[in-house]
């Protein structure tokens, strides 16, 4: 059972309990960054709102079966107050407490154990520990959740109908992420020195530090299974970290983006300086 796995199940037996994004992450063994970058990657979500969901549902499912005190049924889901109950409950499904108490479950979507289909790719080559950096890199910024990270693409759009001239390459920066699995998604270009950006774009400086390179070769719309072979797979069997920094999605010449064929290479940031035979 891969990383994923073992914080679903660990979730599952615990949520009853008192329970944290460091608690997870120190049973699965990962940094509490590396355990969040992995189960969003896997998941479509952050642990913190499927845990938060989970529990909700639970209560949703005590008060349907006739509940009596909500108070109680709050501070078993981890809340310390019947309003801050009460928010997230109405929040989260659209109706109060009171009325699934009296009504029952109808019109309540509850989020039930998710159930992974172990899709993951490994990389056809050996991905590798390089050094690289500083970079700069420049081009058009915007926040994202799970549900709207399908908006991407059109970001790319964007980039391209702001800067018509060839982009031999471009890069796709994954930073600010939160525990709520929000992250900004900057589409952009490596500014070579004395580079003037156009007016308005964003620019985002990042220091030297050693990544992890791996050359994703599916197309493009299949790159998250290699993602979760990384994140899940990969890094845990090499003893390697993933650093709270961005990450890079680096396009070259190769990428065709009208057919979405020709590779890209993912740039993980490793936590520690590794011999690069570590990955070999």
């Amino acid at each position: 059972m891969g990383a994923t796995g073992r914080a679903l199940w660990y979730i599952e037996s615990h949520y009853a309990t008192p329970l944290a994004l460091a608690d997870i992450a120190r049973a699965v063994g990962l940094s509490p960054f590396h355990l969040s970058r992995l189960f969003q990657a896997s998941t479509g979500t952050s642990i913190v709102r499927y845990l938060r969901a989970r529990r909700l549902s639970e209560a949703a499912r005590h008060l349907a079966q006739g509940a009596g005190d909500i108070l109680a049924v709050a501070l078993a889901a981890g809340y310390a107050s019947h309003g801050t109950f009460t928010r997230a409950f109405t929040e989260q499904f659209g109706q109060t407490p009171e009325r699934v108490r009296a009504g029952g479950l109808d019109g309540i979507e509850l989020v039930e154990a998710i159930k992974l289909d172990h899709t993951a790719q490994p990389c056809a080559v050996s991905p590798q520990v390089t050094r690289a950096g500083p970079l700069r890199i420049a081009g058009i910024n915007a926040r994202y959740s799970s549900a709207s990270v399908a908006g991407i693409p059109a970001q790319w759009q964007r980039l391209a109908l702001a800067h018509p001239a060839p982009m031999p390459l471009s890069v796709g920066v994954c930073h600010g992420g939160d525990a709520q699995g929000h992250f900004d998604y900057l589409a952009g270009i490596a500014c070579p020195p004395g580079y003037t950006p156009p007016p308005g774009w964003h620019t985002l400086d990042i220091a030297a530090r050693d990544y992890l390179v791996a050359w994703h070769a599916g197309h493009i719309s299949t790159i998250r299974a290699t993602w979760r072979w990384l994140l899940d797979v990969h890094l845990p069997a090499s003893g390697l970290q993933l650093a709270d920094a961005p990450d890079l999605e680096r396009y070259d010449t190769r990428f065709d983006d009208r057919t979405g064929h020709g590779g890209v290479e993912i740039w993980l940031p490793l936590d520690t300086p590794k011999d690069l035979s570590a990955c070999a």
